[in-house]
């Protein structure tokens, strides 16, 4: 992951570590002048003076500088690493998109992003101390070996010191780091389950303290834990320091032709404090960045890009058809895998066609490997008469608008630009009787702050915008009012199957199910297709049915 932020941030990265070793060395001779300007007499003093004031301006210059391309290596190696997710996020099988989650997604982007940049901006400091410390040790072995050799001995017993307890403190950080991915998952439910959480009390005490209030902690403790040892071990390191400045003191106190390798030892050490402070703290954050982008690996290891995106957006097709397709999954209801299928069907342009069926039958599994979400574990499907392939799914995918029960609505329209846009949207607006909650304005909506009915009609919106040759409803209805509900069913539907459209509704609505050309049926993974009844005195004498009767009806 260095290796690839490097490549992408060369000329920056280069000229920063440059200007970080320039940098390193005017701060040594800036030390080393001091101890000449302490140990000079009188006019003697005059010419490391002014050598001192040229270094000191060189070295601030050098300070901004390499501050300022630190800030751009910090913004660019986070954009290029939250791109490179977004990427695999975007571009993988929308199976291996939910196996992986959003709270880990989200962690990546987050968390872990800037783990790994903080230590890769962290690398031209580094070098600069790490510059500062050589040349002070080199400027000690001309003062005195005998002191030089005590010293390399001092840095060896605290940088033992500091191996042998940093590998303790990594445990903490890597279980801090795995738990932070449950705990984004617990700050959704916060939101998401707020309903639930405020109307049993029991139940949100139990979640504030001990699910999301046990993650926190798991996360504060490990990272406290972690950084505490290693702030133990940095102690360690500055005490030898001052021990060794002591003793270097005390030997050489007797000897007064001694005194300018005292000032000059002390010096060193003093001015070489600090920047061995920032080489033993970047150990732990070179550890996190490791376990960061050992996780941003496998999640994106895991979001393989396997697709080949899109050249072309098709305009329409003549047959689409699944033949002896199989998918299993783990279903929840009977705690163990389901099989779905084989199925064999196939739709053509301008038919309306019903899938019903029982509460975990395979409606919206069946519904997302017909457009091409999920990839069949068996059989084909076939677009006019083609096999949809790895290499042609995400075309095939082109000619479906699809809006689930989970859908999502994006605050623009992101459809292909045109110049009617908000004129063609805002119409569908009034049309879906919400021109007085949103308007669409310059390609976005006003507001999503609305119920859960009215921003399905949004997403109704959205749908015939795209303007694909098939959609797919699934349970598009149920969140809408009697009135509204006859609408869908008795003219929007209608309206797109004259248009010439393909549409699929997976429906609980038994009283409307006489409008479509088919019927199709979902039973324990097996599809069949059902008889219509085509008397319609039931359809104008029937009351509107529930949701729940509706569903018993198919059952």
């Amino acid at each position: 992951m260095l290796a690839r932020l490097i490549q992408q941030t060369r000329p920056v990265f280069y000229a920063a570590m440059v200007l970080s070793v320039l940098n390193g060395v005017a701060n040594v001779g800036l030390v080393s002048l001091i101890n000449e300007i302490l140990n000079a007499d009188g006019a003697a003093r005059y010419p490391w003076l002014w050598g001192f004031a040229a270094i000191a301006i060189v070295a601030l210059g050098l300070q901004v500088g390499t501050r300022i391309l630190s800030e751009r290596l910090t913004h660019g190696s986070q954009a290029s690493i939250r791109s490179r997710v977004a990427e695999h996020a975007s571009n993988a099988r929308y199976q291996h998109l939910e196996k992986v989650g959003e709270a880990r997604i989200r962690t990546a982007l987050t968390d872990y992003c800037h783990d790994v940049a903080e230590f890769f901006v962290s690398l031209p400091v580094m070098l600069t101390n790490g510059i500062v410390v050589v040349g002070c040790m080199l400027y000690m072995l001309s003062l005195s070996w005998p002191i030089f050799l005590l010293a390399c001995l001092t840095l060896l017993l605290g940088s033992a010191g500091y191996h042998l307890v940093h590998m303790r403190a990594i445990k903490h950080l890597h279980v801090a780091a795995t738990e932070q991915e449950r705990l984004f998952g617990h700050f959704d439910s916060l939101t998401a389950g707020a309903k639930e959480l405020r109307l049993h009390r029991h139940k949100r005490e139990l979640f504030s303290q001990q699910v999301l209030g046990n993650s926190i902690e798991t996360v504060r403790r490990g990272k406290t834990t972690g950084m505490s040892v290693f702030a133990l071990a940095s102690g360690w390191g500055r005490f030898l320091i001052f021990a060794f400045i002591g003793l270097v003191l005390f030997l050489l106190a007797a000897n007064n032709d001694q005194e300018r390798v005292m000032t000059g030892i002390a010096l060193l050490f003093l001015f070489m404090i600090n920047p061995l402070e920032v080489l033993l703290l970047s150990i732990p954050r070179a550890n996190m960045a490791k376990i960061a982008a050992g996780k941003i690996e496998a999640i994106c290891d895991e979001l393989k890009m396997e697709e080949a995106s899109a050249s072309v957006t098709p305009t329409g097709f003549h047959k689409i058809a699944m033949h002896g397709v199989i998918h299993r999954y783990f279903h929840e209801q009977s705690d163990e895998f389901f099989t779905l299928g084989p199925v064999n069907v196939s739709f053509r342009p301008g038919e309306l066609v019903f899938l019903v069926g029982g509460n975990g039958s395979g409606k919206t599994t069946l519904a997302k490997l017909l457009i091409g979400l999920y990839v069949p574990e068996d059989g084909q499907i076939e677009l006019d008469g083609k096999v949809v392939s790895h290499a042609s799914r995400d075309e095939y995918r082109q000619l479906f608008s699809a809006i689930f029960s989970d859908f999502h609505l994006f605050e623009r329209l992101l459809e292909s630009p045109r110049v009617d846009l908000d004129e063609a949207g805002n119409r569908l607006l009034t049309k879906l009787h919400l021109q007085h909650k949103v308007q669409i304005k310059d390609g976005a909506f006003t507001t999503r702050a609305l119920s859960q009915g009215q921003r399905k009609r949004l997403a109704l919106v959205v749908a015939y915008l795209e303007d694909r040759p098939f959609l797919l409803f699934d349970e598009w209805a149920a969140d809408q009012d009697p009135a509204f509900k006859d609408v869908f069913y008795r003219e929007l539907l209608p309206e797109l199957k004259a248009q010439g459209k393909t549409v699929v509704v997976i429906s609980h609505d038994d009283r409307y199910f006489h409008l479509a050309d088919r019927l199709l049926k979902m039973e324990d993974g097996q599809l069949r297709e059902m008889a219509l009844e085509a008397d319609s005195a039931l359809d104008q004498t029937e009351p509107v049915m529930t949701r729940a009767e509706g569903a018993a009806s198919v059952q």
